[in-house]
């Protein structure tokens, strides 16, 4: 984890209400440097993935992230660059 970031450790399901609530969360702390730590997130669906996707090409760090949901972060950045 990197010195002096502000660490979001996440858990559970994310969908598009977690998002959202999420989204108000990081806006609060959008001048310092932001961690999400995946490592108990058990379910993640297309919004929550659109939604990493979109924060991580912001600068905001992912760690822990499963293997499957990396992936999928992966594939959602080619298609949108597309």
């Amino acid at each position: 984890m990197k010195a002096g970031a502000i660490v979001f450790a996440l858990s559970g399901e994310m969908d598009i209400e977690q998002t959202e609530r999420l989204q108000e969360m990081l806006e609060i702390e959008k001048h310092s440097r932001i961690l999400l730590d995946l490592k108990e997130v058990t379910l993640v669906g297309r919004e929550g993935v659109e939604f990493l996707a979109r924060i991580e090409a912001s600068g905001v760090g992912i760690v822990n992230c499963p293997e499957y949901v990396r992936r999928w972060i992966l594939s959602e950045k080619r298609r949108t660059r597309s």
